[in-house]
């Protein structure tokens, strides 16, 4: 087994670019969001709150983008029973409320996107649209 392995990066110029679409997305649905992106490791890159949004949505976003990147799936996925336990154990750092995607290039997580504000089929569909902006898998 090798000491190192080469590794995908999400740039800040990606992360811009999934903010962009993001928003874009957000306006056409008439939702103002919070829009958090996150590194493979939970670092936060790039994050937004938009005009309109709810600021403690912008602390959700974080979680669930967070949460996506550490699950390496989305954040909904966290089963029903775990929720309250994983919450309290983690000290609300990870969530089970739909709206964080893990950022999946070729297989890879390289990091995670959280949306808050809206529902979460709203969520979702923003994060979906920035997922898309970099090609990166959709769910």
């Amino acid at each position: 087994m090798s000491a190192t392995q080469p590794t995908l990066i999400l740039t800040h110029d990606g992360a811009m670019q999934m903010l962009a679409a993001g928003i874009k997305k957000a306006g056409e649905i008439g939702q103002p969001q919070c829009i958090v992106i996150v590194d493979a490791s939970g670092e936060t890159i790039a994050q937004l709150r938009m005009t309109g949004a709810k600021f403690i949505s912008l602390k959700s976003a974080r979680t669930k983008a967070r949460t996506a990147a550490s699950n390496r799936a989305p954040s909904a996925g966290v089963p029903e029973s775990f929720r309250t336990p994983i919450a309290f154990a983690t000290q609300g750092e990870v969530t089970g409320i739909a709206g964080g995607l893990p950022i999946v290039i070729d297989g890879e997580v390289i990091g995670g996107v959280g949306i808050g504000s809206g529902s979460g089929e709203q969520d979702m569909e923003v994060a979906n649209a920035a997922l898309q902006a970099i090609d990166a898998k959709t769910f």
